[in-house]
């Protein structure tokens, strides 16, 4: 079976050809629509690597234009000589370069060019934290309590940041905006991942790459997972703006920058905020102004802790959102009788229903499992990894504790897995692993998340629904990762330089965006056992093609304008045809 060879790490074979006989006419075949969100990748960061599929080359590394991967200073135009490094199992190698391109010059192991992780900090390397345990810069290999998994530190990810950084389409700042400075510039070895060995396996089935998938919104995962699931950025009702403690505003400088970072010097110093909310539009006494070019608002950009358990322990009434009211795919299936779930790992714990697939707290009066957070009240026991703004309905009056809605439609991953072993798959399942599975930088194994995701994809496969089940993977947003693909905002200025590259004529584009997004490029894959080759599509996507590819499916509304008019995922199906004369 797929699982039980891929496991072993079979050697690699070649496809084909790059086509696959469906298109979007077929999209009606499959019954089932698996979309499994992963957390915190760039494309090239992760997927860079992965080299051709068919004969028909994917672009990654291989394809990026020098002068997008030459990082610069916060002028976006003097190049670094040297990748400055502060993740511990990074800034501890030997030194081969000095940089003296700033007022205060700096040594690393690293020049200014991208380099793999790998090389440096294996998957095996004990560097991974204990579940709970904050370690900002990483830990460093083979320390107390450290464990394997080849762990780095994590990097920012945030609404004005990920701006910042990409720069008008240069992706020249990543470097200069994060608080993990040269790491943004780390790939993986793509073929050593799990997740390509197991596609590459003989018993493999065949699966599309999707490599001009955006992520829908610059920042975070809280806003991304919105987007997933509404198309929309929320709004803070009633929000304050009052400059006080629960004043949840960010506060920015001319540069769009909320926050300083080790290569970056905030002129508004201690002023500067970088919080949930947008900037005010209209600051209180005490505050700058906000720069006309920036997004202003009540608008919730960054994380923040739902109204409904479950949220962070102790976090204040002033400081979770108010339950959302505007539609949600989820509405949208149910009132057209279309069955589907979010499938969430340890959410039985953390939803406190005891004695549900997942559930491991015992029967009280405490909870029963070592690994419950700190601060935790049976029956209320979430997880230390469990991520509470990776649950996107949660923030949702509908589905608040109590209602029918929650009870049918938020379960947890471990009923997934029964599920598709009983051929029991609902229409539409969403699946979003656990912290320690879900390959998030920081607190997270890339390579046992990796790994995680080859045995969701064979219980799929080899389960009985497998010939009528699409299973759409991607990743909730770049987690502060470089990219060289410019997003669509920023295409126009891209498109000599495209033409000129053996991918010009496959980049079929436009790409929807507005004031939100889309943010950096990600990695997305489609899978079925319904697929009788493997190929690549070089369409502008995004997050929100999700959807439109399941409204499609369903003859659904669409949520917002973005899903209206992004390009719908159902069109990777027809991967291997080649687009009509002048199209992008």
């Amino acid at each position: 079976m797929f699982l039980e060879r891929s496991l072993l790490g079979l050697a690699a074979v070649a496809f084909a050809a790059a086509t696959t006989p469906a298109s979007s006419k077929s999209l009606h075949e499959f019954k089932h629509f698996v979309i499994i969100y992963q957390e915190n990748h760039s494309f090239d960061n992760l997927f860079g690597l992965w080299g051709s599929v068919g004969g028909e080359p994917v672009e990654g590394l291989r394809s990026a234009d020098p002068a997008h991967m030459t990082q610069a200073r916060a002028d976006g135009a003097t190049a670094f000589e040297c990748l400055l490094q502060n993740d511990v199992n990074l800034a501890s190698l030997a030194t081969r370069c000095t940089d003296a391109t700033g007022a205060t010059s700096f040594v690393s192991a690293f020049p200014n060019a991208p380099f793999e992780i790998d090389a440096y900090i294996a998957a095996t390397d004990k560097t991974c934290p204990a579940p709970g345990v904050f370690a900002p810069h990483g830990a460093p290999k083979n320390a107390a309590g450290a464990l394997a998994g080849g762990c780095t530190r994590d990097l920012v990810h945030r609404f004005y940041s990920e701006q910042f950084q990409i720069n008008g389409g240069k992706q020249n700042r990543y470097v200069t905006g994060s608080d993990a400075a040269g790491l943004s510039m780390g790939y993986y070895d793509t073929t050593k991942l799990p997740i390509y060995k197991a596609l590459h396996a003989a018993d493999a089935p065949h699966y599309i790459v999707a490599d001009h998938f955006f992520q829908s919104a610059f920042g975070g995962s809280f806003l991304n997972h919105q987007w997933l699931v509404a198309a929309a950025t929320p709004v803070f009702a009633n929000a304050l703006n009052d400059a006080s403690a629960h004043d949840l505003h960010s506060v920015v400088d001319a540069n769009g920058m909320a926050t300083s970072t080790p290569l970056y010097t905030n002129p508004l110093g201690s002023s500067a905020k970088d919080a949930s909310l947008t900037a005010s539009c209209d600051p209180p006494a005490g505050r700058p102004a906000t720069p006309a070019n920036v997004a202003c608002g009540d608008y919730v950009i960054n994380t923040i802790q739902p109204f409904s358990p479950p949220y962070a322990p102790g976090t204040a009434e002033a400081k979770r959102l108010p339950p959302l009211e505007h539609p949600t795919i989820g509405d949208r299936l149910s009132a057209a009788g279309i069955g589907w779930a979010w499938y969430s790992g340890g959410w039985s714990n953390a939803n406190g229903d005891v004695g549900a697939p997942g559930w491991t707290n015992g029967n009280g009066p405490d909870c029963g499992d070592p690994n419950a957070i700190s601060g935790a009240a049976y029956p209320i026991c979430p997880d230390k990894l469990f991520q509470f703004h990776h649950q996107p309905f949660n923030y949702f009056k509908a589905y608040a504790r109590g209602t029918a809605a929650r009870a049918a439609h938020l379960r947890d991953a471990a009923e997934f897995v029964q599920a598709a072993k009983a051929g029991q798959l609902e229409p539409v399942s969403f699946v979003k692993l656990i912290g320690a599975e879900n390959e998030h930088p920081g607190y997270a194994s890339e390579a046992d998340g990796s790994a995680r995701l080859v045995d969701l994809i064979a219980a799929i496969v080899n389960g009985p629904n497998a010939r009528d089940t699409l299973i759409i993977i991607t990743y909730d947003e770049f987690g502060g990762s470089w990219d060289h693909a410019p997003p669509p905002p920023y295409q126009k200025e891209q498109v000599a330089e495209r033409d000129h590259s053996p991918l010009g004529e496959g980049h079929r584009g436009g790409g929807a965006h507005d004031l939100w997004g889309p943010g950096t490029r990600i990695p997305a894959l489609l899978i079925s056992a319904r697929f009788e080759r493997s190929g690549v599509d070089h369409t502008n996507y995004d997050t929100t093609s999700v959807l439109k590819l399941i409204e499609e499916r369903y003859g659904l509304a669409p949520l917002g304008t973005r899903d209206a008019s992004v390009h719908s995922l159902a069109r990777a199906l027809e991967a291997g045809e080649r687009p009509e004369a002048g199209e992008r």
